[in-house]
């Protein structure tokens, strides 16, 4: 149990460090070098750094600006999320910063922007949900949408921070002008989907209804080569007017395949539904967090 602990653990910080990396990257990268503000505290560090580069050479660097303004945010998590999401976000805070620090400045699109808002947009979203699929954030407006999403639980995180950063954006127009404002919305854009995606993605699960006469059998075999739990579902055919039992069963993506061939060999006659399912939480899937 112990050794399981500290594997669950290393991973944990695995995607923390790599999700931040691949923010860093697409701020760096992609939207300093073209001054795009895509929201969220870097990119009002953005704003700060040009705008305090007419006193200091270069400007206030992004990863400072990072720190300083995520420590109100941090102390207002305590009060919401506790001292475990405390820890959590203090860890990829402080590892954006770094990676924001370490991470040179280097215009990799070369000034083409439409390229800057799509893999900006494509880095940053996968950056952003491996941070989020830890139930983490970086601090900065996502902390705040994760706060937020704490009492309006049927809004996602994503959802919750486009429109902060959509506020942020706009203001970016003031300082960088209409058309990098725009570019930078598209960018928005994508990171949001990119990063709902990855949220929704490592939940999805398939969910299978089959009709059978030879139900009792399937239903043994599913959860002897599948180790799946299948639910009984008195119906009747309105056909024939026979009293029947419909098999209720979810299952992983992967698992789909073999259970309908499992189904195809008992009862090739077998009448399957198969449907997508969002969430899936209980015993051999996600465990229920409250």
């Amino acid at each position: 149990m112990e050794k399981f602990t500290s594997t669950s653990k290393l991973n944990h910080y695995i995607l923390l460090i790599l999700g931040t990396i691949l923010m860093a990257i697409s701020v760096n990268l992609v939207y300093d070098p073209l001054e795009m503000v895509t929201g969220g505290v870097t990119g009002l560090a953005i704003v700060i750094k040009k705008v305090s580069s007419i006193w200091i050479k270069d400007g206030i660097p992004i990863w400072l600006t990072n720190i300083v303004l995520n420590i109100p945010l941090l102390i207002a998590a305590v009060l919401v999320r506790g001292k475990t999401f405390l820890k959590n976000t203090l860890f990829a805070t402080v590892s954006l910063s770094i990676a924001l620090y370490i991470i040179p400045t280097y215009d990799i699109v070369y000034q083409d922007y439409l390229l800057a808002a799509v893999f900006g947009g494509l880095i940053g979203g996968v950056g952003l949900g491996l941070v989020f699929v830890t139930l983490s954030s970086t601090g900065g407006t996502d902390l705040l949408a994760m706060i937020i999403n704490k009492y309006k639980p049927y809004y996602s995180v994503p959802q919750i921070l486009i429109v902060i950063d959509g506020i942020i954006v706009l203001a970016g127009v003031i300082s960088f002008g209409v058309t990098k404002a725009l570019y930078a919305i598209i960018a928005v854009y994508i990171t949001t989907k990119v990063s709902d995606s990855i949220l929704e993605g490592l939940k999805f699960a398939k969910m299978a209804y089959v009709i059978s006469d030879y139900y009792d059998e399937i239903a043994k075999q599913i959860m002897k080569d599948l180790d799946r739990g299948v639910t009984g579902v008195s119906a009747t055919g309105m056909y024939s007017n026979k009293d029947k039992k419909m098999l209720f069963c979810v299952v992983s993506k992967k698992e789909i395949v073999e259970l309908t061939e499992i189904v195809a060999k008992i009862d090739p006659r077998a009448f399957i539904i198969v449907s997508d399912v969002r969430e899936v939480m209980g015993e051999g899937f996600r465990e229920y967090r409250q």
